[in-house]
């Protein structure tokens, strides 16, 4: 098992670590962005788990799964043409749940898991 470390405020806090490779998979904990809006900490976010994905091995081409959550679904629409330029050629399966986030502040947060190469 391999575990990767970002960095972010929250890990040390709360007791995490942004991913964790095992089982053939890589777990990317659910990430936030920074940024004035939906899109800026979307792309912020994107940036922040490509960067765990390549330390792991692995790329957005392998992602088999992602989960956004949002306190207002409505902002989700926004985030639409950056995803699709993101996992356009290598859909995963995909969630989008509405819920509180860890700080009012956030708009989007993003979930990933990854299939490692055999």
């Amino acid at each position: 098992m391999k575990r990767i470390h970002s960095g972010g405020e929250f890990e040390a806090k709360i007791g995490y670590c942004r991913a964790v490779v095992a089982g053939g998979f890589v777990h990317v904990a659910g990430t936030v962005g920074q940024g004035e809006d939906v899109v800026s900490q979307c792309r912020h976010a994107l940036e922040v788990i490509g960067k765990a994905l390549e330390e792991a091995g692995v790329g957005f081409a392998d992602v088999v799964r992602v989960t956004y959550m949002l306190p207002d679904r409505a902002e989700f629409a926004s985030c639409w043409p950056l995803l699709a330029e993101v996992f356009g050629e290598n859909p995963p399966a995909a969630t989008m749940i509405e819920c509180g986030l860890i700080d009012p502040k956030y708009r989007i947060e993003i979930e990933v898991t990854a299939l490692l190469p055999v």
